[in-house]
């Protein structure tokens, strides 16, 4: 399957501070692929060389077989773009925006097909300004998407939103999937990265220092799933270290972690004491190993530091 995107050692500075530091991966048809890092990894300006924003100092950028440098047009024709600020005349209405960004290009989709898609035809006559984060991000990615590209990309999209316009706005990028786009997504919530990519690149200083599914990154962590309980009065502290698979323990007071290589076991020989000392097990929860892991792992720090 020929590829959509394809980025080869790409570098990009500013002065002497390396931004971005040889980057390489392709994006198939229909991928979500995720770059998760922290903030200042290089992530934007990955985004940003890829789009033509800025021009890299090096590397080669193919988008749809059309080389970025040489062929830009017909690259722009090909890409959406939502950056992690949308700035639009405050009295504009929806559909006058659509109709707006519409107008830039020759293949285009219909407003109203794109109001319904992104569930904004009830706001179709709304001025920006009313609208909430969570539906202007829904306009962003709707105006990202009104020449029907072939790859979206997507810097931030959730940032500072509610739970519930972060679940509409994943919905919302499961759809241009489905549609079958490819989607560039940048992202530092971890839960975003595991719910929606398909493939993931860890970047920590303008490096990609992971790149696989989320599932094979976690597989090969050396990270052990967490038994988070709680009980009724403290346990003792040497019958809870000595409970079946647990390699490590932190207790505060009534609260206590448990690493644990064999979480099934560490619960069983859990319950059974707590019984057998005559005691309450208040709260119980699991913690399975994350790219939070992944990152802490390969970096020794954690991926909001």
């Amino acid at each position: 399957m020929t590829a959509t995107l394809t980025v080869t050692d790409l570098v990009k500075s500013y002065g002497a501070v390396q931004a971005v530091r040889g980057l390489s991966f392709a994006v198939a048809p229909g991928e979500i692929f995720g770059l998760l890092g922290p903030n200042g990894a290089g992530k934007t300006t990955t985004i940003e060389c890829l789009i033509g924003l800025r021009d890299a100092d090096g590397g080669s950028i193919t988008i749809c077989g059309h080389d970025l440098r040489r062929e830009g047009d017909a690259v722009r024709e090909r890409i959406g773009v939502q950056l992690q600020a949308t700035a639009l005349p405050e009295r504009i209405t929806v559909r006058e925006a659509l109709q707006l960004f519409a107008s830039f290009y020759a293949k285009r989709a219909a407003p109203e097909a794109l109001l319904a898609r992104f569930s904004l035809t009830d706001k179709a006559t709304a001025r920006f300004e009313t609208l909430s984060g969570g539906q202007k991000q829904r306009l962003a990615m709707a105006l990202a998407m009104v020449n029907e590209p072939e790859v979206l990309f997507l810097d931030e999209p959730t940032a500072a939103l509610d739970p519930q316009a972060r679940r509409e706005l994943h919905e919302a990028i499961r759809g241009v999937k489905a549609a079958g786009r490819s989607v560039l997504l940048s992202t530092h919530y971890i839960d975003e990265a595991e719910l929606l990519c398909d493939r993931v690149a860890i970047v920590d200083h303008g490096r990609i220092i992971a790149l696989d599914t989320p599932a094979n990154l976690i597989a090969g962590t050396s990270a052990s799933t967490r038994v988070a309980f709680t009980t009724a009065a403290p346990l003792a502290a040497d019958a809870v270290r000595a409970l079946e698979g647990v390699s490590g323990v932190s207790a505060d007071g009534r609260a206590t972690v448990l690493a644990s290589a064999a979480p099934n076991r560490t619960i069983i020989a859990l319950v059974h004491l707590i019984e057998s000392s005559g005691g309450e097990l208040v709260d119980l929860q699991i913690r399975k190993p994350s790219l939070e892991d992944v990152f802490i792992q390969l970096t020794g720090r954690a991926l909001r530091d």
